[in-house]
């Protein structure tokens, strides 16, 4: 199959042919059409499998034929709810790309900047909205977001929006579009309770699933590290020096942590930043920007700030701190070894997150090979069924009937000894 298949508007699809794109993925030949025949949907779908594109041309395709190349008055006809800021700015990008040659409008809103110039793009008219929760709320609230013509409402990444929080915002928004809106949900991972909100929420919607969470792509070699805990930044420096490794996404669990990688690199001459929460809108898209643009050899992110990154030639991801979710793992590594391309994923493992590792092989399936050739490692300790037993801590039964001082100096005797 190819996009000339799918039945799509000439104007998108010079769009697609000017961006490179022949074959579409497995998630976007599946969900196009039954987005284009009108049918509510549930996508389960991981990143880097083309699931924006899945939704976002059908959307156009739609949209293009309600509006026409008319200038009248915009209204908000598709709102697409997402859980980050990155990832709302790269939804919007994938609308203007998508769209470029037809007269569909986009803007995307989110918390933490001013809410005055996205106001006033507002007034102005949108076909597509694309928003985080809460400044979704907020502005509806305020009477500055209509969404009585809505015709499509998309919920993505929705169990991240679990994850964080944001289940009952979603919830408030679904209630305050029209009923006969289609919906979309897409997910990378299907707990009961986005079950449930897909049972509450769509009419009769059709499922289609496509490279289980549990699975990792092909492309990427995957490697683990052993290593002490307080030697992780030192061997992240020595991996990045001897094997002359750049543009490297470096993965941490904590905003603390990830300043404190940077720093020690910075230190030792690397350039490297780090985003997370804590980081204004500007200043982790500065930091996005000149990462992409390889003015930045590591980019240090946790697992929030990092959901939006989307990036296809990205060859390499380190764990620095392992997962305590497997799936998360498994999120991670598909940052690399995209579009074709072949990644390599590393993962320093500390004692303390050895039940972590051993969940995460158990969860895709692999032996991931293990480095032991580095000058920080440890080893697991395991029970060596060949051993004898150390009999020096056990106490051996009193045949002495008495407790005389010969008998005390004994054990004395024997505390010294051992």
């Amino acid at each position: 199959m190819t996009f000339n298949d799918l039945n799509l508007l000439k104007n998108i699809q010079t769009a697609l042919v000017e961006e490179g794109y022949e074959t579409p993925t497995p998630i976007q030949q599946q969900a196009i059409p039954i987005i284009l025949e009108g049918t509510d949907l549930v996508g389960c779908a991981q990143t880097g499998t083309g699931k924006t594109a899945a939704f976002a041309i059908p959307i156009i395709n739609s949209l293009h034929r309600m509006v026409g190349s008319t200038n009248k008055r915009k209204v908000i006809r598709t709102l697409v709810v997402t859980p980050t800021r990155e990832l709302a700015i790269q939804i919007d990008e994938s609308f203007n790309t998508y769209g470029k040659y037809t007269n569909i409008r986009s803007m995307v809103i989110f918390g933490g900047v001013s809410q005055v110039p996205q106001v006033d793009q507002l007034k102005k008219g949108i076909d597509i909205l694309i928003a985080t929760p809460g400044r979704l709320l907020d502005l509806h609230k305020q009477g500055f977001i209509d969404l009585d013509h809505l015709h499509f409402l998309v919920l993505d990444e929705a169990d991240q929006m679990l994850d964080m929080g944001f289940i009952n915002d979603v919830k408030k928004i679904v209630k305050l579009t029209p009923d006969n809106r289609q919906t979309l949900l897409f997910s990378a991972t299907m707990p009961m309770a986005i079950r449930e909100l897909a049972d509450t929420f769509l009419t009769t919607p059709k499922y289609v699933s496509v490279t289980p969470v549990s699975s990792t792509a092909e492309t990427v070699n995957q490697k683990v590290y052993f290593v002490g805990k307080e030697d992780k930044r030192s061997l992240l420096y020595h991996i990045i020096r001897n094997d002359k490794i750049n543009n490297v996404l470096v993965f941490t669990r904590t905003k603390h942590g990830a300043d404190n990688v940077v720093k020690a690199l910075k230190k030792n001459g690397v350039t490297a930043e780090a985003i997370h929460g804590d980081k204004s809108q500007n200043a982790r898209q500065r930091v996005l920007e000149a990462f992409k643009n390889k003015e930045i050899s590591v980019l240090v992110a946790t697992d929030i700030a990092a959901r939006g990154i989307d990036i296809e030639s990205l060859p390499f991801v380190i764990n620095f701190d392992i997962p305590n979710i497997s799936e998360t793992y498994v999120h991670r590594i598909g940052r690399t070894g995209r579009a074709g391309n072949s990644g390599l994923a590393i993962s320093f493992c500390g004692k303390d997150e050895l039940t972590y590792w051993k969940d995460i092989e158990k969860l895709i399936r692999i032996k991931v090979k293990v480095v032991e050739d580095h000058p920080y490692p440890f080893k697991e300790e395991e029970p060596n069924p060949d051993a004898k037993p150390d009999l020096r801590n056990k106490k051996k039964p009193n045949t002495n009937s008495g407790n005389s001082r010969k008998s005390d100096a004994s054990k004395k005797n024997k505390k010294r000894w051992y």
